[in-house]
């Protein structure tokens, strides 16, 4: 009895190990780019019972983006292997309607069970698809040699500091110099680049902080990121609006955030 619960573990851990391997959830991501391309969802390696949501709105998936034909003119995506998700940032500057979609992807042993998607367009905070185009394709995203690469705790660690000090300026945040920061379509890096240009003044208060936070984390890349809801910027959804944070970590320390934040109202009402 005990070797049969022993080999039914083993199983399952080799079903784990196949169903999260980089190369698993790098055909993941493709299946989805080329969903995306196409806009046809049924190109999409899914799950029996696939959840789909944009905007923190549960959608039809067929009747959504994905849906939608999207001319993706650069993408960049980060794997995790030990959660089975990944996170895919889109920029698709010259579609007839541009878009920067963030989207990540949960497996399950059968494909593709969850999609969230941030999707920003005109009049959302700050939106430049061109911009956030020519500044996303210039950063340098390559993968950090395995002595060197930082562990899932230093990397989640940075990403929540830099969340945390929004609402508490006493949180000391591990920038990097340089840092760079591409928020929408503006890009603090392009005033300085050998700064740190990343630092945010801590929000008037009341702010409740950036809660509902969902990781992607990976450490081959030195990568995070974080859905999360985002108060303050947009009176009218005080609750939060959808909103992503990807962040670029090297030795602890952050080179590059990029923010993409969903408004309620135009530009939220700012």
């Amino acid at each position: 009895m005990i070797f049969q619960t022993l080999m039914v573990l083993s199983g399952l851990a080799v079903q784990t190990s196949a169903v999260c391997s980089r190369a698993t959830l790098q055909d993941a991501v493709a299946s989805y780019l080329k969903a995306q391309a196409a806009g046809n969802p049924s190109l999409l390696v899914q799950a029996k019972n696939i959840s789909y949501a944009e905007n923190d709105v549960k959608t039809d998936i067929t009747k959504g983006v994905l849906s939608q034909v999207v001319t993706i003119d650069f993408s960049r995506s980060i794997l995790d292997t030990t959660e089975c998700s990944t996170f895919t940032e889109i920029s698709a500057a010259t579609d007839k309607h541009p878009y920067v979609i963030d989207t990540r992807l949960i497996l399950s042993s059968d494909g593709v069970a969850s999609v969230q998607s941030v999707i920003a367009d005109s009049g959302d905070w700050v939106f430049n698809a061109t911009s956030h185009l020519a500044w996303a394709k210039k950063e340098k995203w390559d993968p950090i040699p395995e002595g060197k690469r930082d562990s899932r705790a230093i990397i989640r660690a940075a990403g929540d500091a830099y969340l945390d000090s929004w609402k508490d300026g006493k949180v000391k945040v591990p920038y990097g110099t340089p840092c760079a920061r591409l928020e929408g379509g503006a890009y603090t890096g392009e005033r300085n680049p050998t700064s740190n240009s990343c630092k945010m003044p801590e929000f008037p208060k009341p702010f409740a902080g950036a809660n509902n936070r969902r990781y992607v984390i990976d450490e081959e890349l030195g990568a995070v990121g974080i859905l999360n809801d985002f108060p303050f910027i947009d009176a009218t959804r005080p609750e939060g609006t959808p909103s992503t944070n990807f962040l670029r970590v090297e030795g602890g320390e952050i080179r590059y955030i990029h923010e993409t934040t969903v408004c309620a109202t135009r530009n939220c009402g700012r």
